[in-house]
């Protein structure tokens, strides 16, 4: 199949506990507390030390290995349906590591979660999960304590588990749960089936609460409930459940046909829950309900699917939605939530900025839910021979900014190249029957739909970054599509035939259509206009220097006015001026980045940028590296 790849987690489940030196756990605004840096996912860092003008004088500090001794590709675990050229006996991560007080915690892919001493690298505690569950593949959260009790790291598992682990000793926490584990497949969610259920992105952390997302299917239609919980961070008791999908009675139920709401799966945060902490307010980005590119079986408007959804945090108490994608059939989840501060007419608004994974991006009052910039419902396709679909008639656009990536293909976007690159994309339009697209094209099953950005997304869980002093938001994007026809399965409904593919070389990953294919994009809030945007990364295909690569992961700013990414398949850290879009510095890592770069104040007030570094995002795995930079 063109354009197919496969990404295998491995596991291998090791370690111990060791204690950590007294005031381990004391804080402060230069540490990396979360995975967004903060509870508003805003990825910004208020240190100075490295500057447009020094950063060339970066260089590697340490590194650490998160594979345990002993674990190699013969021994490592791997599924039986895993290529050969994924048995690399390495696994793949996307997390972003915390740093508190001088101690990094991290999750490994290797059924481990480390505690390391932030200026050297040297492991400090390890904690195994138990079986073969696996820590959530982006990284933990950090509860800082309470009275006598000490600060715990908390993170869900692959099983559906919820884990509290004490934060200076690495071993269970005493009086969460049962004996420190929470089962959070409950009956409640998992609607009577044995259904996969799990974490895949690290919980938020509102005063003493543990908000959780979830990990589910995305087919068959039944299966485990999305919704969002929150859980006492000090016994682990379930404090307040919101309803992914409104039940009878509750505010904005029935815009699903009939019962076609009941036992549904999918409308899940599966990436990360926003908090305005000094509002008590959570902001919940749900994806799209199953199955994601067939809606037949559930006409209507399928709230919350694709919406974002403010809650109190204190109750869970709906306050008011956004939905980005009514009756999504494309998959278009809403992986980016990013609390910002618009500044207009002399007045700063707080505002939230949210995209799918289109990179249409709205701008939003975060308090009241009101568009900053005009949104209209306009007309889009609906043609379609797939019996019993009904596409929504209309989307929600807004005035600003302009869709930060490509939306829709035509023959003419072919791109040119080599003779076997171009070869590969003229047989793929001819066996796929490709036909031209525009934005939010319905699938057909007498047809492939040339769908951009794919699955993959425009953007996905890497998300953006907030520059205050800019008012930038600078996101990276990709622009690849997916050539996806439906067929009707067994049971009458309809799913993609042959899968997911992707309108790609498989022999060098190169998208189709004419670059670029891979950029790095600031938006103005305060204007909504595009401030800049620039090619990302290194093609190692001659005809395609300046084309940019596919990239996943995010950026991250500081307050000298730099933007650090990884994120892209060159296996490079890059730093950018945040005002001008300039590239400033490069280095090679031992594989690719796939979480975010993160930096922080060591002991001894030494300002460090860390990565981890492995690959496997549509490559296989390769190095198990956490890498630190500092001044030379």
């Amino acid at each position: 199949m063109y354009g197919h790849y496969v990404r295998q987690i491995k596991c291998c489940v090791t370690g111990g506990a060791l204690l950590l030196a007294s005031g381990a756990t004391a804080g402060n605004r230069d540490d990396w507390r979360s995975y967004g840096h903060n509870e508003d996912l805003a990825r910004h860092s208020p240190l100075t030390e490295i500057t447009p003008a020094n950063v060339g004088k970066l260089a590697p500090l340490w590194s650490y290995h998160m594979r345990p001794a002993g674990t190699t590709g013969e021994t490592a675990a791997v599924h039986e349906g895993v290529p050969a050229r994924f048995r690399t006996g390495y696994a793949a991560s996307e997390a972003t590591p915390l740093v508190i007080g001088g101690v990094m915690y991290l999750a490994t892919p290797y059924g481990r979660v480390v505690a390391l001493d932030a200026a050297t690298g040297k492991e400090l505690w390890t904690f195994s999960l138990p079986g073969n569950d696996q820590p959530s593949t982006r990284g933990v959260a950090y509860w800082p304590g309470a009275g006598k009790i000490g600060p715990r790291i908390v993170f869900g598992g692959r099983t559906g588990k919820l884990y509290a682990v004490d934060a200076k000793t690495g071993l269970l926490a005493t009086g969460f749960g049962a004996g420190g584990t929470v089962d959070m497949k409950t009956p409640e969610v998992m609607n009577a089936t044995r259904a996969p259920y799990g974490m895949s992105s690290p919980p938020a952390i509102f005063r003493n609460l543990i908000i959780t997302g979830s990990r589910v299917q995305e087919m068959p239609t039944k299966g485990a409930s999305g919704d969002v919980r929150a859980w006492d961070a000090i016994t682990g008791k379930l404090v307040w459940t919101f309803h992914a999908i409104p039940r009878p009675g509750e505010k904005n139920f029935g815009t699903w046909e009939g019962e076609s709401w009941q036992g549904r799966s999918g409308v899940n945060v599966w990436t990360f829950v926003a908090v305005d902490e000094k509002r008590g307010i959570a902001y919940l980005p749900f994806g799209a309900p199953t199955f994601d590119r067939w809606g037949g079986d559930r006409k209507g408007e399928n709230l919350y699917g694709n919406a974002i959804v403010a809650v109190d945090a204190r109750t869970g108490r709906y306050l008011w939605h956004f939905q980005t994608v009514h009756h999504d059939i494309w998959d278009l989840d809403l992986p980016v939530t990013t609390l910002i501060d618009v500044k207009r007419n002399g007045r700063t608004i707080p505002a939230i900025a949210v995209m799918n994974k289109m990179t249409i991006m709205f701008m939003l009052d975060r308090v009241t839910g009101k568009p900053l910039y005009d949104v209209r419902e306009e007309p889009v396709p609906t043609q379609t021979d797939v019996p019993g679909e009904q596409p929504w008639p209309t989307q929600p656009m807004p005035a600003k900014p302009a869709p930060l990536a490509r939306l829709g293909y035509d023959a003419a976007d072919q791109a040119d190249g080599p003779a076997a690159y171009r070869a590969t994309c003229d047989r793929m339009i001819k066996d796929f029957n490709i036909v031209p697209s525009r934005m939010f094209q319905p699938l057909r099953a007498d047809s492939s739909v040339n769908s951009f950005p794919s699955s993959w997304g425009g953007a996905d869980w890497g998300g953006g970054a907030f520059d205050p002093a800019s008012g930038y938001y600078v996101i990276n994007i990709n622009n690849i599509a997916s050539p996806q026809q439906l067929e009707q399965q067994p049971d009458g409904s309809w799913g993609l035939k042959d899968g997911y593919r992707y309108f790609l070389d498989p022999a060098t990953g190169n998208p189709c259509q004419k670059p670029p294919w891979g950029e790095l994009v600031a938006v103005n809030v305060n204007t909504g206009d595009i401030a800049w945007r620039k090619v990302l990364g290194d093609n190692p295909e001659p005809a395609f220097a300046d084309a940019g690569v596919i990239s996943a992961g995010g950026p991250i700013t500081t307050a000298s006015g730099l933007t650090f990414i990884g994120a892209t398949r060159d296996s490079m850290l890059r730093a950018f001026d945040t005002k001008t879009g300039e590239m400033l510095w490069k280095a090679k890592l031992p594989a690719s980045n796939y979480g975010m770069p993160m930096t922080y104040r060591a002991r001894g007030g030494r300002q460090i940028v860390a990565v981890v570094a492995t690959g496997g995002f549509a490559e296989p795995a390769t190095s198990d590296q956490v890498v630190a930079f500092a001044l030379q």
